[in-house]
């Protein structure tokens, strides 16, 4: 059973709480992939089986408001966001913690300002060895809370047992993240480490391992995002490949084969020059885009994905969508604007734009609705409720949730 983390009632839900409980009781082994329904008669919503907080998260968000609660009139301290959701920062700013650096390392408050009697917390992506030395170095009194995912922290552990098996260690991920940041951090100590981006550079990797590109080229493709001292000719013969978790866990698949295959090429098939690691991907990056192709597969006609603007697995659920229909990304209920145009994320052109005639005019209107693993379920509720109110069936919602407040009654019985 998994775990139930104890979050501030802000984040509390009163919709797709019983819709994941009641998916929960139906589907204990989370197989079933289907997507839920609620039919409002001129609105037909599919809602993806899995979305929304994964364990890291929320285990991260329990932790920084126990900091809260333990430590009433000191500083607090939060290295950067502590996930990628403006209403979970902008909760825990309010309540007094600040924050040290931007996303991008910014800085916003000195680390010279932090004294031992303070209290810092580590973001769920974790951070770089030489900040925590850093903020280590400000004596044994600083109370420290660690955040840092489970599954992030696995890809480290994995990571240092490739370096000490000589093994050079190929991260899929963007290198400006903070996640990636931190897990090249962590590699390079025991591990020549490179950071590849998409399949695009994987191909190009691939070609240079098998001397179909110049050596040269290398530091022309892949410049500051090799660990010091990187030599592409030693290496490159023994690799094994980890990822930035929230990347699309097919792509690092693809890319890890993509790689294999070339080492195949030039040493033969022989396990010893290719580490198998996909173990390492995050279950609930896996989880959350699995459900959502699952969704793509039936009928709909455009999709809204709910996720703050710079989380990455958000834009990874959004670039899925697009593939197939219109796609709508808002970091909450409030970029609906009316039923005739919606403030929505352009990833392509990194800009908020508003949008007009967004719904097409038939009945139903079937929209396919997921989240970032890091938007409160509660935000989710308020854009049902705001799609609700513009399509003029908020009265419809109860009856369109009995069935699955049914199977909890009927699994209290």
């Amino acid at each position: 059973m998994r775990k139930q983390f104890n979050l501030p009632s802000y984040y509390r839900s009163s919709i797709i709480s019983i819709i994941k409980q009641a998916r929960s009781i139906e589907d204990r082994f989370r197989k079933d992939l289907t997507p839920t329904i609620l039919n409002l008669d001129k609105l037909i919503l599919k809602i993806a089986r899995h979305f929304g907080f994964c364990y890291g998260v929320e285990n991260a968000i329990e932790i920084a408001y126990r900091a809260i609660a333990e430590n009433p009139g000191k500083k607090i301290y939060l290295i950067s966001e502590m996930i990628h959701n403006p209403h979970v920062n902008q909760d825990l700013n309010q309540k007094g913690i600040q924050f040290l650096m931007k996303t991008n390392g910014t800085p916003l408050i000195p680390l010279e300002e932090i004294t031992e009697n303070d209290v810092v917390i580590i973001p769920a992506f974790g951070i770089s060895v030489e900040i925590l030395e850093k903020i280590k170095q400000k004596g044994p009194n600083l109370l420290i809370y660690n955040t840092t995912c489970p599954f992030v922290e696995k890809v480290w552990h994995r990571a240092e047992s490739l370096g000490k098996k000589n093994y050079t260690v190929v991260i899929h991920g963007r290198y400006k993240h903070e996640e990636t940041k931190a897990t090249f951090s962590h590699a390079r100590l025991y591990a020549p480490s490179l950071v590849i981006e998409d399949i695009r550079e994987a191909k190009i990797l691939a070609e240079i391992i098998l001397g179909e590109r110049p050596t040269e080229e290398f530091f022309d493709h892949f410049k500051n995002r090799t660990s010091d001292g990187f030599d592409p000719q030693k290496h490159l013969q023994k690799i094994g490949v980890v990822n930035q978790t929230t990347m699309l866990a097919t792509e690092t698949l693809e890319i890890s084969e993509i790689l294999r295959q070339a080492i195949i090429k030039k040493y033969g098939n022989n396990t010893e020059y290719f580490a198998d690691t996909k173990d390492t991907l995050c279950y609930a990056t896996w989880e959350n885009q699995t459900a959502l192709r699952e969704m793509l597969n039936s009928d709909g006609d455009l999709a809204v994905i709910v996720g703050g603007y710079n989380s990455s697995n958000t834009s990874h659920l959004v670039e899925l969508c697009e593939e197939k229909l219109p796609t709508y990304y808002i970091k909450d209920n409030e970029e609906i604007l009316s039923i005739n145009s919606i403030r929505h994320l352009d990833l392509h052109k990194n800009e908020v734009k508003i949008s007009h005639n967004w719904i097409p005019s038939k009945e139903p209107v079937t929209i396919l609705l997921s989240a970032g693993a890091s938007c409160p379920d509660s935000l989710v509720d308020k854009v049902i409720q705001k799609l609700a109110q513009i399509f003029s069936v908020e009265d419809k919602l109860e009856n369109a949730l009995e069935p699955y407040i049914d199977i909890l009654k009927n699994t209290v019985k």
